[in-house]
């Protein structure tokens, strides 16, 4: 095999194929089902956070402070944190489960579960760190438009939905970020 025969191997492996026509692209069921999936992906993060958002918000659970006793390593960079939360009311300090992102003698804002079990951050930056998942989720949605406009062959609009696509994955990312940056904070 010359030089330029390898040349010409990554040349034809870089280069795009023939762009798919309509017989080409999956069947309305498929397509369905992938939309279909891919809603669930992006949706279901942003359901499950709405107990979490109001707990951090304060609107369920006790407030109170935190104090992170423990954390002992898991291994792979996991942690399992224990925690004292006081109640405002006055009441006996409660054992809790921290987040694992804590470190052993932080103290902070947090709110008790209604369970009793955990306690999470409180304030702004709870609420922050509380809404990374439902962020990613709507990140995720950013191009939906535009694979639908594609399965369904509209051609007016598909590069608006691109441009929305990306505003609305960016925002998604910045959340995403923040939200971390929240969590660890």
């Amino acid at each position: 095999m010359s030089m330029s025969d390898s040349f010409d191997d990554i040349i034809s492996a870089i280069q795009p194929g023939p762009k798919p026509s309509p017989g080409n692209l999956p069947g309305r069921a498929v397509q369905v089902l992938l939309v279909g999936c891919w809603l669930l992906v992006c949706l279901v993060p942003i359901l499950l956070a709405v107990d979490g958002i109001e707990l951090a918000a304060g609107k369920t659970g006790t407030p109170g402070t935190l104090t992170v006793v423990s954390c002992e390593a898991l291994g792979q960079g996991r942690y399992d944190c224990k925690g004292s939360f006081t109640p405002d009311d006055g009441g006996a300090p409660v054992p809790v489960d921290a987040s694992p992102d804590s470190e052993a003698g932080d103290v902070t804002r947090a709110q008790l579960t209604p369970e009793g079990d955990r306690a999470v951050k409180a304030g702004a930056a709870g609420v922050v760190a509380a809404l990374t998942m439902p962020f990613l989720g709507v990140g995720g949605l950013g191009f939906l438009p535009y694979v639908i406009m594609y399965f369904l062959g509209v051609r007016r609009g598909r590069r608006a939905a691109v441009v929305v696509g990306f505003v609305v994955t960016a925002l998604g990312t910045a959340g995403v970020v923040a939200g971390m940056v929240a969590s660890y904070s």
